[in-house]
């Protein structure tokens, strides 16, 4: 099969080779998966999953990628609550290869049903930025209708799922971005805009819910942000400065088949809307994946036609 791996850490995207590679087995509890889209999220090549397995051993030549929507091709032994020639969307593990490629293998429990009139590209582009948003806003942040929350870089995959999923809940919605994502935030419901280039941040006043996905500087201001009780949920590791009176909660997305389903039913109803970018082919995924300028939204791969 063909598939994208990487072999050098320092190379980032650039390494990227499109190469033939075997076509994966299933092993107990698995399926095998003929990828028809796959995401990319640039800054695994940074996480020692990309390049080391559990016990802290080499892996490459691994293959990035850990979203997709196919069909199932094929079951391992004992699996159970999926049947060959079945549409499917989901979160591959971290520490094994991923969906760039033709084929992958993956737990069947990281998978949930695509529904026939979600296209593949829009299921690939659901799992990391749409269990990211839920888990933040629902399993840490705890979020309520009628709180309020700042939602950073609203304007991106992550940001504009928060953005939508928090105004779904009844929640009051700031995103934040540069100016020229002003528009697009609004678009995605936000109600109000901070331009992090011009604006004051902390005029913003108190919120009960941070949504940081940025980190650095404007994670610490934004942990003064929170008012009494609230929370500051980061998706870039531990936060650099604590709320005086409320949580600063740090977490890594995880697969979770009921959470898909509630997703992709938004998709379908028209609640959820996508935030993808450049589609490309998977001939062409070396170059989508290194763009020359800064694109909007989640560049999706289409291996399949």
């Amino acid at each position: 099969m063909k598939a994208i791996v990487v072999t050098d850490q320092a190379a980032g995207p650039a390494g990227m080779k499109l190469v033939e590679r075997p076509e994966p087995q299933a092993a107990i509890n698995d399926v095998v998966v003929q990828v028809h889209a796959s995401g990319f999220v640039p800054t695994e090549l940074a996480w020692p999953s990309t390049w080391t397995d559990r016990a802290d051993r080499d892996r490459t030549p691994s293959i990035p990628g850990h979203e997709l929507a196919g069909v199932v091709t094929a079951l391992g032994y004992g699996t159970r609550g999926l049947s060959v020639g079945q549409r499917v969307f989901g979160l591959a593990d971290w520490y094994r290869d991923g969906t760039l490629a033709e084929y992958v293998a993956i737990e069947a429990r990281n998978l949930a049903p695509l529904p026939g009139d979600v296209d593949f590209a829009v299921g690939a582009s659901l799992p990391i930025s749409g269990l990211t948003a839920w888990q933040g806003l629902f399993d840490h942040g705890r979020l309520q209708a009628g709180q309020s929350i700042l939602v950073h870089g609203a304007a991106g995959a992550v940001g504009s799922m928060v953005t939508q999923l928090a105004r779904e809940a009844g929640a009051y919605v700031i995103g934040t971005g540069r100016a020229a994502d002003r528009q697009t935030v609004l678009d995605f419901d936000a109600k109000e805009f901070v331009d992090l280039d011009n604006d004051v941040l902390e005029d913003v006043g108190g919120v009960d819910l941070v949504f940081d996905v940025i980190g650095g500087d404007i994670g610490k201001r934004s942990a003064g942000l929170i008012r009494a009780g609230g929370t500051l949920v980061s998706i870039v590791g531990p936060a650099e400065a604590r709320p005086a009176d409320g949580l600063a909660v740090d977490f890594v997305v995880e697969s979770d088949r009921a959470q898909l389903s509630e997703i992709v039913l938004r998709v379908r109803d028209g609640r959820l809307r996508t935030n993808i970018g450049n589609v490309s082919t998977l001939d062409d995924a070396v170059a989508a994946l290194n763009p020359t300028e800064r694109r909007k939204g989640k560049t999706i791969i289409r291996v399949r036609p």
